[in-house]
């Protein structure tokens, strides 16, 4: 369900500056989690989502995300759309259903487990060319092209896993189905920047 870049471009360096401050207020990020679990609990009582466009400015434009979702601390479903092929609010609609119930990796959710789900969403800035020594840790996020193959890591990963700049790049081509190495050669490196936010984040404020 990713959408990669199909084109590839010569590399540049990161314009670091992207995203600098919260793009989001926390109403707007609240009703994009609200959305994402809407769009869950509509599939689970076999309901059509509504599809009113939100009154709140700048949830309509297309953007990239990725909405992963945890259960009691463990991941429990991630899918995203890497380029900006819908409006954002229809898009994490999208991607929360398909997180919930179409990653091969796990069984889907239940109306039991529903409740209890925790959603992260990750908004995307759009593709730009990378130089690897210009890759940030914790800032970009990686895409790694060669040919058919892609692999994509979103910028919280190499935190998680605390992996240096380095490895970040060798376990995207890892991601890709190539060489480890490979980010060395002829593949093409490709950065993004993320706005991440979670349910936590918002109860944290209450």
């Amino acid at each position: 369900m990713s959408k990669l870049s199909e084109n590839p471009s010569e590399n540049l360096t990161a314009d670091t500056s992207a995203l600098a401050s919260p793009e989001f207020s926390a109403e707007q990020r609240q009703t994009l989690l609200g959305i994402a679990h809407e769009a869950i609990l509509s599939v689970l009582d076999r309901q059509p989502f509504p599809d009113a466009e939100p009154a709140l400015p700048g949830l309509s434009e297309p953007r990239g995300v990725f909405t992963t979702l945890y259960l009691r601390g463990e991941l429990r479903g991630c899918v995203g759309y890497a380029l900006p092929v819908a409006p954002l609010y229809r898009a994490v609609a999208e991607t929360a259903c398909a997180a919930a119930f179409e990653d091969s990796r796990f069984l889907p959710v239940t109306t039991e487990e529903a409740p209890w789900l925790e959603v992260s969403l990750s908004v995307l800035s759009p593709l730009f060319p990378v130089y690897p020594e210009a890759v940030e840790v914790g800032r970009h996020g990686l895409v790694i092209a060669q040919g058919i193959r892609r692999g994509l890591l979103l910028p919280q990963v190499p935190i998680e896993h605390g992996w240096d700049r380095e490895m970040f790049l060798e376990q995207t081509c890892r991601k890709a189905g190539l060489s480890l190495d490979a980010w060395r050669k002829d593949a093409t490196l490709e950065a993004f920047t993320a706005e991440v936010f979670s349910d936590s984040d918002i109860k944290a404020r209450c």
